[in-house]
């Protein structure tokens, strides 16, 4: 039977933007930047609380990528790198390493590689993973 692995998101909202926290186990895993929360409208609204699970998703253009894909009325929620939700972001999920305001941080791209080997390291073992946004 396949383990379920929760990781816990920890917001924290903002008039500029969504900032919080991720970790797994207690364990501080990095920072996360979003959209505002604006109910929930496409492209503009960071996602609503709730438990995800979360998939591997293939891009042409991005590669793989590691996807919320059963988002209420949304659809191509990922989890990928940027440093300012504002100008990167389309209701999608940024890791980051530290924050630097509202909705914005810095070293996203190590942020994601480390979010990413221990996402990819449970799936490895057969493992289901969800994200819980509280």
């Amino acid at each position: 039977m396949n383990n379920r692995h929760t990781l816990k998101l920890l917001r924290k909202y903002g008039a500029e933007g969504t900032n919080g926290t991720i970790t797994y186990n207690g364990e501080h895993i990095c920072h996360t930047i979003e959209l505002p929360d604006r109910n929930n409208i496409k492209r503009i609204s960071c996602i609503p609380i709730g438990q995800y699970k979360l998939e591997k998703v293939r891009y042409q253009r991005h590669g793989e990528q590691i996807g919320i894909p059963h988002v209420l009325n949304r659809e191509g929620i990922l989890i990928h790198a940027a440093n300012n939700a504002k100008n990167e972001l389309l209701g999608c999920i940024a890791p980051v390493t530290s924050l630097t305001g509202e909705g914005q941080g810095v070293a996203s791209g190590k942020a994601l590689a480390k979010l990413k080997a221990l996402v990819y390291c449970l799936w490895d073992m057969g493992d289901e993973v969800y994200l819980s946004i509280r």
